[in-house]
């Protein structure tokens, strides 16, 4: 089971990064020495074709998203001595230089605060079906490529999360 420590949200609205911030502080502390912090921001970019981006839509399959999303932070928790951890996804249109995702971890140390960090992002984009439209100034839409788990993998291929 997931520790009522963990912070795990898909939601339509602007990320709050000191809201998620602060709930990873207080479910560790005083015992935690590091906090990493991960946030994926919708970032300018412009296409020779298209012209400028104007923002990212998002899509979730939100109950499997929630349920995988949740199945991520148990096992982060088995392999790493966490305190506290938030992992939060936004649907919807992400304009440019908003948060699309961010992921919080708190451990007693660095190492292990940024080794899960990186893991549960990775994984997040992996394994978690949410999914990203590029929107361009010319009116193009454009799903993003999926990353692929190596064909011997079982699991599902989903799209890139950031």
């Amino acid at each position: 089971m997931v520790a009522d420590r963990d912070f795990i949200v898909l939601t339509d609205q602007p990320i709050d990064a000191a809201r998620v911030n602060a709930h990873v502080r207080q479910g560790c502390a005083p015992a935690c020495g590091g906090i990493c912090v991960f946030e994926g921001v919708t970032r300018g970019e412009t296409s020779v074709k298209h012209g400028a981006l104007c923002h990212l839509e998002y899509e979730a399959y939100a109950d499997m998203a929630m349920s995988q999303m949740q199945r991520l932070a148990e096992q982060a928790r088995a392999q790493w001595p966490i305190g506290a951890l938030a992992m939060v996804h936004r649907t919807g249109v992400v304009p440019v230089g908003e948060t699309s995702v961010m992921i919080a971890v708190a451990s007693g140390h660095r190492d292990t605060a940024f080794t899960a960090c990186r893991w549960l992002i990775d994984e997040l984009k992996r394994d978690v079906p949410i999914w990203k439209r590029e929107v361009w100034a010319n009116g193009a839409r454009s799903w993003s490529k999926p990353q692929r788990r190596d064909l011997t993998d079982q699991s599902a291929a989903v799209a890139d999360a950031d």
